[in-house]
């Protein structure tokens, strides 16, 4: 991904001590957000405290009021599964149709639709000042937060601290926590409400910190830019002036699919055998929010499935283990069926997946490898 607006990896961290110097046992609970796994709570640490107290002088050089520091970290502490999350960053390897199986499943677009048709005068409104497609605007927003329901409950002090101590990217996420900083110290949130990814990505449409100074607009016009409020609309207007800002052109698509409409472009084919995509500028300026060619593709199909275009036409080839995506959803619903649940039925054969066969497997005395075939597909029935 493009490391200027978002962390790489939401896949997407850190933090500390109260103001007063104190450890990370004396937090208090009205600072953590509730339905925090564990491994997301404040835990002690003494090196994590130290940093902190090092790090405290740094900030004030850089401009952050010690009244600000005091309120930022209060309450706050090390985030051992930040750094868990950050060191299990290999990503599951999926194919385009996988991906495209994700972001633009049946639920999503259902979900887009209903969020368009709800925000339509916004997304509309800022399509005019931006010159952005309203449907890429709102298809943005359901992969990066299904449309506001999966934002984040991380606090963002706490999340991009802890991996600053961690050291790992050390440089970058103490960048990130000095404009969080920055960021409560102008008054646009307040520390409390200042939550995320694991990796301190915020709100609807996932800013990291320094996009956020960098991006983030008040459209609202009550002196905040509130990417956090369950209005989304600062959010929206970010994503939209962000994309403006990074080469957007006003009334040109993003691409489409060979033989399916698309505009005059480029022609790529991010999945050998699969379909291929004409994609223009616009495109491109998609991959300046994550620099990934199914990303761009990802956001651009939802966009028009949101608009109301169909499917793609094209096919994939089948995968690997020689399943096409029909014979995935047919494993999924049988081995469901059976009793071995496979967590719905989309083709994606992914970690749920993979334990319901290794447990159907294990029933039947067969090796338990938990990968799919032809042979467990005809032996399901």
């Amino acid at each position: 991904m493009h490391l200027s607006r978002r962390h790489f990896g939401l896949g997407l961290g850190a933090l500390a001590l109260s103001g007063c110097g104190g450890s990370a046992t004396s937090t208090s609970s009205s600072a953590i957000p509730a339905g925090l796994p564990a491994d997301l709570r404040p835990t002690p640490n003494a090196g994590y405290d130290v940093w902190v107290s090092s790090f405290k002088s740094r900030a004030v050089s850089k401009g952050i009021s010690q009244s600000t520091l005091n309120s930022a970290f209060r309450g706050t502490g090390y985030l051992p599964g930040c750094v868990k999350r950050d060191r299990n960053q290999t990503e599951f390897k999926r194919t385009l149709e996988d991906y495209l199986s994700i972001a633009a499943s049946d639920e999503r677009i259902s979900k887009g639709r209903a969020a368009f048709s709800l925000h339509a005068n916004t997304l509309q409104t800022l399509e005019g000042r931006y010159g952005v497609d309203a449907e890429i605007i709102c298809a943005i927003w359901g992969l990066e937060s299904f449309f506001g329901e999966r934002r984040g409950n991380v606090p963002v002090i706490s999340a991009t601290s802890t991996l600053a101590y961690d050291g790992r990217r050390g440089v970058f996420f103490e960048k990130q926590l000095i404009a969080a900083l920055k960021i409560l110290q102008n008054g646009d949130i307040s520390a409390g409400r200042m939550t995320g990814s694991w990796a301190g990505a915020m709100g609807h449409t996932q800013f990291i910190p320094t996009s956020y100074q960098a991006f983030a607009v008040d459209f609202t016009g009550d002196g905040r830019r509130d990417i956090w409020s369950e209005d989304p609309t600062d959010a929206l207007a970010s994503t939209a002036a962000y994309l403006q800002r990074n080469g957007w052109a006003r009334g040109v698509k993003w691409g489409g699919e060979v033989g399916n409409g698309a505009p005059s472009g480029s022609i790529i084919q991010p999945q050998a055998g699969g379909p291929r995509f004409a994609v223009t500028r616009n495109f491109r300026a998609i991959k300046r929010y994550n620099n990934s060619d199914a990303y761009a593709i990802g956001v651009g199909h939802l966009a028009d499935r949101i608009g109301g275009a169909g499917p793609l036409r094209g096919s994939f080839p089948p995968d690997a283990n020689g399943l096409s995506k029909e014979d995935r959803v047919a494993l999924q619903e049988r081995l469901t069926a059976k009793g071995f649940d496979t967590g719905g039925s989309d083709g994606v054969i992914g970690p749920n997946s993979e334990k319901a066969v290794r447990a159907y497997q294990a029933s039947k005395g067969l090796p338990v490898t938990g990968k799919p075939s032809q042979e467990l597909l005809r032996q399901l029935g």
